[in-house]
């Protein structure tokens, strides 16, 4: 559960405890699949507990790309979340969430959206924008605080 919850986190999804089942049913599934052929293929090259980590991270990781309906963590996390009947809501934040970011200039504008309303995680939006990864936090912080307090000036 480990290897989920951290690769789940790293790609700043938030996962529920039965899509934390489902993975590990996947992860087990590779595992016994084709007769334990994943396992036959250890060499012994590294740990075996590195190996099983990297075989249940590649599986965690298919699987969420597959499935992006996952939902991102963050501000709209909590729309997100909201019961079906909430739709038109959900709507309505996200008009009001892109009036928001008419108020940055395009490059804040689209870390702001990647990040909020595209669900991407930090090492996405660092690869699409070029920045640094450690960069993209410090940088959505600022930017929440901004729009928060109607400062538009960087101090």
């Amino acid at each position: 559960m480990h290897v989920i919850n951290h690769t789940a986190q790293c790609r700043s999804i938030l996962l529920s405890n039965p899509d934390r089942e489902d993975l590990a049913a996947e992860v087990m599934l590779t595992l016994l699949q084709d007769d334990f052929a994943v396992l036959r293929r250890f060499r012994g090259k590294s740990s075996l507990a590195n190996y099983l980590a990297v075989i249940a991270r590649r599986v965690v990781v298919r699987q969420l790309l597959k499935n992006r309906t996952a939902t991102p963590l963050g501000d709209v996390a909590e729309s997100a979340l909201a019961s079906d009947s909430d739709v038109e809501q959900r709507l309505t934040n996200r008009e009001e969430v892109e009036q928001l970011l008419h108020r940055l200039d395009n490059s804040e504008a689209h870390v702001m959206r990647l990040y909020h309303l595209e669900g991407k995680s930090y090492q996405e939006i660092s690869r699409t924008t070029g920045m640094p990864t450690n960069s993209v936090g410090p940088m959505l912080s600022r930017l929440r605080t901004r729009l928060r307090g109607g400062v538009m000036s960087d101090e």
